[in-house]
Parts: structure tokens; sequence; C-alpha cells
């Protein structure tokens, strides 16, 4: 593994504090608290274990029930939007296993999806856009040299890397790895053995059954999502049919006897807002608009899914075996207020796009399917029960962190930037791993354009390459998320030390994962490199 960062890296003082959740309320059995039978012959004969992703679309940090958030002390903190969202499963899981509440994502979807699957930071892989499948959507100054094709022949991949290893690997739901017709918009080139749904576009063509997931919508035909034909022209909603197909898949791999790997990556809770009629009910009092509505809606028919697929893996006797990842792909997309506003992510100031925390901060929970502390694979990686894991972390580490859960050989000359989450899955402090994310977006146009964003412990600096009204009309802001981690008090001006320091760090990790950067004029080749302040 390659991890040469060059810089200045300080470690924050992290207290390690575990929170317990107390979210089992009245009604809800939580997982961690379930007598689990004795294990069949193939739990107890399996010596690595099952692997869920559980990834949803446009699912910030605050778009659910489950506190990710803490106070001074460290505990977390319920904030009106917990209280709106319903996401009882979440909840379950977040009890039964770690929620990571510093956990970060690339601003838009494709970079972060590419990041899971190679490792590599979206500066490194450059596909550092949403990739549109029809068109090069770089934006009027965006690097030409940025990778529109996501991920290519002969790339590495995370689930190429586990079926040589001896894992039956399956993706459900969204792709978005590359344009249509490009080697990456088919996952079954990437090393998954099955496909369901997945395609080059990240907007479903529909929700609805009743239009065939799009392919009989007057507008989004081009959107339609494939492999669900045997639920056209019924009311079953796009998660529950892709939460179907999972149960079947996942069926079919116990029964083969191999480890699986399941990509279970969710359309939801991705635009169009279109309600799901089985929790609309939910949310007609709330004083939401009809679409803030939907979206809970779908975030609510996400986490039905998740359990759905938990009672499953319990089911087919496998739960103790298999670790759930859960996350989000970036920021919160929720329509209920300004882009850049403390609002769709109240507290957090942003939204999807944007250069604030709630277009970068997603929700991560890693729970073992069932607990048992007397199972072997357990043992290797006990996850504490209700634990808060606050140092930084994000979707590049995902990939480290599987390939050594199932002991897959890497190929030497890979690069990976990302580092294993072993140490935080258990709750513990990782002194060795930097408390650092760059996230880069040489792109317009968007929530925000042309920015790069770098933390370092409890500091962020943005770098705009272009300064507008959105920066103040400057290149430069800065924060310090510990005293200030709403981002109001831009500190740019008034620590200039802190902001040279931080700067530095920002082109340091540009130069190392040898980004692409915006161009001055449309006509020319010159690039916008970031620089250091006067």
């Amino acid at each position: 593994m390659h991890h040469d960062h060059s810089g200045v890296i300080m470690l924050f003082n992290w207290s390690g504090t575990r929170a317990q959740l107390g979210l089992c309320g009245v009604g809800l059995l939580c997982w961690g608290t379930l007598l689990v039978a004795p294990a069949d012959s193939a739990e107890a004969d399996q010596t690595r274990p099952n692997i869920v992703v559980f990834l949803v679309d446009d699912m910030g940090v605050m778009d659910t029930s489950v506190p990710f958030l803490t106070d001074g002390q460290g505990t977390p903190k319920r904030y009106p939007l917990n209280d709106y969202y319903r996401t009882p499963n979440m909840e379950k899981l977040a009890a039964s296993g770690i929620r990571f509440n510093n956990f970060c994502a690339m601003s838009v979807c494709s970079p972060t999806r590419i990041s899971i699957m190679t490792g590599q930071n979206a500066a490194r892989h450059r596909a550092t856009n949403w990739i549109n499948p029809a068109t090069d959507n770089r934006g009027p100054l965006g690097p030409p040299d940025w990778n529109w094709q996501g991920i290519e022949e002969g790339d590495v991949t995370l689930p190429a890397v586990l079926r040589e290893s001896g894992y039956h690997t399956i993706h459900v739901g969204k792709a978005h790895f590359g344009p249509t017709d490009s080697f990456g918009s088919e996952p079954l080139n990437l090393g998954f053995e099955e496909n369901v749904a997945g395609a080059a576009f990240g907007a479903p063509g529909s929700y609805y059954g009743e239009l065939d997931y799009g392919m009989n919508h007057p507008r989004r035909a081009n959107h339609a999502v494939p492999h669900l034909e045997a639920y056209h022209g019924t009311d079953t909603f796009l998660t529950e049919a892709l939460t179907l197909e999972a149960k079947k898949k996942l069926a079919a791999a116990v029964a083969d006897g191999a480890p699986f790997f399941l990509h279970m990556a969710h359309y939801a809770v991705h635009a169009p807002f279109e309600s799901d009629p089985r929790f609309a009910e939910n949310y007609m009092d709330q004083g939401k608009p009809a679409n803030g509505q939907a979206f809970a809606t779908l975030i609510e028919g996400m986490d039905r899914s998740l359990g759905m697929l938990v009672e499953q893996l319990q089911e087919l006797g496998v739960a103790e075996n298999t670790l759930i990842l859960f996350l989000g792909d970036n920021g919160s997309d929720a329509p209920l207020g300004h882009q850049h506003s403390v609002a769709c992510a109240a507290p957090l100031r942003g939204k999807k796009g944007s250069h604030y925390e709630g277009g970068m901060r997603v929700p991560f929970i890693a729970a073992w399917a069932a607990r048992n502390e007397e199972n072997p694979l357990q043992q290797q990686t006990p996850i504490p029960a209700g634990g808060l894991q606050s140092q930084i972390a994000s979707v590049q580490d995902l990939f480290p962190t599987i390939a050594a859960l199932a002991e897959a050989d890497l190929p030497g000359d890979h690069i990976i930037d990302g580092y294993s989450l072993d140490k935080l899955l258990t709750g513990q402090l990782d002194e060795s791993r930097p408390q650092t994310f760059l996230m880069h977006y040489p792109h317009a146009p968007h929530r925000s354009d042309y920015f790069t964003s770098y933390r370092e412990d409890h500091w962020k600096v943005i770098y705009h390459y272009v300064p507008s009204d959105v920066s103040g009309g400057s290149h430069y802001q800065l924060y310090n998320l510990e005293s200030d981690p709403f981002e109001s008090t831009d500190l740019s001006v008034s620590h200039p030390e802190e902001l040279a320091h931080m700067m530095q760090g920002l082109i340091d990790y540009l130069e190392n994962y040898d980004a692409a950067y915006p161009l001055v004029d449309k006509q020319g080749e010159q690039r916008r490199f970031p620089q250091l302040p006067k």
C-alpha cells in the first residue's frame, strides 16, 4: 500500500468516548439483545466474514432518526431532523454496532462510488464529478484530463479482488461507475458475478412499478432501471423490488457455500422525489413541503429494506458471520432549503454538491447482523454495541478494510489512499491514521463550483479557484469545526498562520494525488493551481 502523504500531519486529542444509543424504546427490539440460536454448520465453519455494503444514494448524516452529531461531552445529540425521519432499523443497527460521526464522502456520487471500488481518493482516480452518461460534463473551465470514463479496463476493483479470493460478488441497485457503453457502465466487467439494476445513470427513471421504473415514463425512459421486468405493472416500489431481488441473491449465495460480498446500492433517496405510498401518511402533518415529505418516505423505505435484509440473513443462518457496513455516498439532497444555508442538513450547513460539511458528511454504521461475542469472526473484529467513533474516516477506507477482512491478496502496484478501519471499528483510537480528508471538485456547475476542501483534525480550509459571492469574493474560507461545527465564522483573515498551514496541506495532498486542475480560460490549456495566501 502507498501512503506517502506529504505535509505536516497532526492528531487531535480524541477521547475515544463511547456512548450508548438509548434508542430501543417501547416495541423496538434491538438486534444487540437478540437471543441467537446456536450456529448451524455453515455458520460455524466459516473462516472469513460475509460482507454487505449498504450504500444509500444522497443520504447525509442528518437524514435519519439516529443522532450522529454530539454535544461538547461527546454524547449523541438529537436535532429536529432526527425527530422528523423514521429509521428504526438504522436505530437497531447502531445500537448493535458502532457509528462514526466524522465519516466523509465526496460531495457527489460517482467520485464516492469509484473511491469505494478502488480505495483511492477522487483526486487520484480523477473521476471528480458525477458522470453524465451521455456527455462529458467537466464544466466550462473543468479539466480536460478528468476521468469521465470512470472505471476502465485494467483498473483494480474491490469486487474483482474479492472474487479472486473466493467470494461470491453481487451488485444490486445503482452503479454509475462510467458513461453509457463504457467498460465501467457494466458492473459485471468490474468483478461482480451478478448485477441487478446497475447501469450508467444515477437517477432512476421512476420509483413506480406502474411506470415500469421509467420505461413507460414520458420523459425518463432513458433512465429506466433494468432487470426488473418481473415487477413491471405492479405496485412494487423500486426500493422494495431491489430488496426482493437481493434476498433471492443472498439465498442462492448461502446455498452455494462461499462467503459473499453484497454491494446493496439503493437508488433511493435520489431524485425524482416520488412518494413511497407505504409511508406517506407518516409525514403529512409534519409541516414539510410535498417533496420534503416524499424524500422522507424514500428514507423510510430504504430503512425498511435494511430490516428486510437483516431478517433474511438471520433466517438463512448466516447473520453472525455477516458484517454490515452502512453509509451514504454524499451529503443530503433533502429538498428542505437553500443549498448553502443551514436547512436540509441542519444544524450542518450546506447539502450535496456544496463545499460545506452538509455536502460531504455521511452516516456510517458498522455492525454484525446478529451479535454473538462467542463467534470467532466477531472475536477477531469485536464491534462494541452502541459504540461511537469520532476519528475522521472516509469512503476510501472501505477497500483496504474489506480486503483485509477477506484476507484478499492485493496487486503490489495498486496505490491505495485509504487506511484500514480495523481499530476504529472496535472503538479504539488509531494513531497511525492521519486525521485528514481532501475533497476535490474542479468542475461546474453545481451547488458549489471549482473548489477543494481539506480537513485536518478540527480545522477545515476551502480553496475556491474562481472566487464568487459564495466565497465572499475570496479564494479562502477557514473554519474551526471544534469551536464552530456548523461553519458560521470564516477565520481565514483572522488566523493567517493556520490558513497558511492548512493551504500547504491541501496543496501537498493534491500534488501527492496527481490531481487535475481547472483551466484559466475556456480556450487555453493553462491551469488554475491553488495558491498559498500572501
